[in-house]
């Protein structure tokens, strides 16, 4: 039996400083394949770049925010394969019995990176045949809350502490409390690990969570908030112009620059009390 992949990697790299070289041990992020199965279909649906850990929790949200899944009882079981061996990077997913997915949608997911997912490659009119509802009013937090969220993402960010490379999703409380947190070489990778705790833990939907993202907010991110029900998403960085059409479209709170006491509102002000 194979043992799991661990989410760091020793490295040894010279360090350039002063016109002197110097050697010493650093710690990488770990990246390595993950392949999502269909069992007993026996179909691969993505293989995606990311950080091992939370793999069955990134496969449920995976499936949930491509809407194979709605629920928690659509998913009878996840396991590592076992072909021979237990494999740590192929995961198989039981569906319950009667259940028949339409996977066209999927095919875009054969292969994606850890850096950006499939950006760009999906619409906005995917989001509104699947029916999507437009997330409720509420709740209003102050700016001061918003300003407070990056640096407890940050505290509590143990991978990137380490590594310095890694992205990260969590969930707030509308008082700015820390609910839970998933790390990622991909930021859609955690935002699918955290929306798949969600769903196992049947705390779905999220609609009295804020979510904080490293990074830009892509239409991936926005298109995952949608179906989880977050009525507010933050990020340090920009949205792109897809990012804001969804986040425009299904009643989001779309912020971007989060970055000490400022940030940038691009749709949903009326959930900020900035006053």
């Amino acid at each position: 039996m194979t043992m799991p992949t661990k989410s760091k990697t020793t490295a040894t790299v010279w360090v350039v400083e002063k016109d002197q070289v110097r050697p010493r041990l650093d710690h990488l992020t770990t990246e390595e394949p993950l392949e999502i199965r269909l069992v007993p279909l026996q179909k691969t649906v993505a293989v995606t770049m990311r950080t091992p850990g939370a793999d069955f929790e990134l496969a449920a949200g995976f499936l949930y925010s491509e809407g194979v899944v709605s629920r928690r009882e659509d998913i009878r079981r996840i396991s590592y394969c076992v072909d021979g061996e237990q494999r740590h990077n192929i995961v198989n997913v039981e569906l319950r019995d009667g259940l028949i997915p339409d996977l066209q949608p999927l095919e875009r997911h054969f292969y994606t990176s850890s850096a950006c997912g499939v950006c760009g490659k999906a619409s906005l009119e995917a989001l509104r045949l699947r029916g999507c509802p437009v997330i409720p009013s509420g709740p209003t937090v102050t700016a001061e809350i918003i300003y407070s969220l990056p640096d407890k993402l940050r505290a509590a960010q143990g991978i990137f502490t380490a590594t310095g490379g890694l992205h990260a999703a969590a969930t707030f409380d509308a008082q700015g409390q820390l609910l839970n947190l998933r790390e990622d070489v991909g930021r859609h990778n955690a935002l699918d690990k955290l929306i798949g705790t969600a769903l196992l833990s049947d705390e779905l939907p999220l609609n009295n969570c804020i979510i904080l993202v490293s990074g830009r907010s892509s239409f991936e991110i926005l298109q995952k908030s949608t179906t989880a029900g977050v009525p507010i998403v933050c990020s340090v960085s920009a949205p792109s112009s897809l990012a804001v059409s969804v986040a425009k479209e299904f009643g989001i709170t779309l912020i971007g620059f989060l970055r000490g006491e400022r940030f940038n509102i691009y749709t949903g002000l009326q959930r900020i009390n900035a006053a």
